[in-house]
């Protein structure tokens, strides 16, 4: 195999590798913070570090979709889960949760673009009160 072929190869491994997202940041958060619970597709982790040095931990290791804060809290939304970052009295706890009814009713749409159901991270968010449907 010639060594353009190999490249060529290993740059679409890579690439495709980015397609789990959600899985990532699940698995990075598993191997960098301590597990406190977990139930069904939610856990929490605590660490000792601040929100905002944790999000920003979490947010370089695996890009979100969109970020957003709120009351002291840090939210990242992945194409499959949401983390919530919030402070503890030794630090932060860290919250995973699949995007299920909550963030598909809109229970998020209050951050902005990016966590309206449907809307594209940045983009306009629509379907508020007083839009006509």
């Amino acid at each position: 195999m010639s060594r353009a072929l190999a490249a060529l190869l290993a740059a679409a491994a890579l690439l495709l590798g980015g397609c789990g997202v959600g899985d990532d940041v699940r698995n990075h958060l598993d191997d960098s913070y301590q597990l406190q619970n977990s139930s069904g597709d939610s856990a929490t982790y605590t660490t000792t570090t601040p929100v905002g040095t944790t999000a920003a931990a979490i947010a370089a290791a695996v890009p979100p979709a969109a970020r957003q804060s709120d009351g002291g809290a840090e939210y990242l939304r992945y194409d499959d889960d949401i983390v919530i970052v919030s402070a503890a009295p030794n630090g932060s706890t860290v919250q995973v949760e699949d995007l299920d009814d909550r963030y598909r009713s809109g229970y998020f749409a209050y951050l902005g673009p990016g966590f309206n159901p449907g809307s594209p991270a940045g983009g306009a968010v629509s379907g508020g009160p007083g839009d006509t449907k």
